[in-house]
């Protein structure tokens, strides 16, 4: 027969396993919206996803000169509108997040991620970037919110070719 300690104990862990989920779904959700960036995006989705106090910023030495840092949400939402207007920035972008850890500690969480990233400019331009990410998370009962995102860069490659190609599949005959 189980205690009443050890259901409590129980209970605390499923907690912290609800909110470990809820912290990945955010971050899944963030990343599977930049994907969609571009003329006529609707940034509201991807705000809901921040506090309204919250920071995005980039850090190193790439990141921090390229992104720079934005505070509150109205600076966070005006830099993503950049790659919302025409003509719009990527042809093809998608993020690979692994090597996620995530820590709970109460209503907050921290995350750290490893975001692998390849891009087709609509100038022609391609290239594959790696980042770190580390973003601070605050739960409540109704969301999942990053309060600080950081990137920052681990390397970036020009490709000669586009990573888009629209040459048939082989498939077996």
């Amino acid at each position: 027969m189980i205690s009443l300690q050890q259901l409590e104990a129980l209970q605390q862990r499923l907690s912290v396993l609800e909110s470990e989920k809820r912290v990945s779904a955010c971050m899944n959700q963030y990343m599977r919206l930049c994907d969609d960036l571009a003329p006529g995006f609707e940034l509201k989705n991807l705000m809901a996803l921040f506090t309204d106090d919250a920071i995005w910023e980039g850090k190193g030495q790439r990141y921090a000169k390229t992104f720079g840092r934005y505070e509150g949400i109205d600076a966070i939402e005006n830099m993503f509108a950049k790659y919302a207007t025409s003509p719009g920035h990527f042809n093809l972008n998608v993020h690979f997040l692994g090597n996620e850890t995530i820590t709970i500690d109460g209503d907050k969480a921290t995350g750290t991620w490893l975001l692998v990233q390849p891009s087709d400019f609509i100038d022609g331009r391609s290239q594959l970037s790696c980042a770190q990410i580390k973003a601070t998370f605050v739960l409540s009962e109704q969301a999942c919110q990053i309060s600080h995102f950081v990137t920052e860069n681990k390397f970036s490659r020009p490709m000669a070719q586009p990573w888009d190609n629209s040459a048939a599949l082989p498939v077996p005959e």
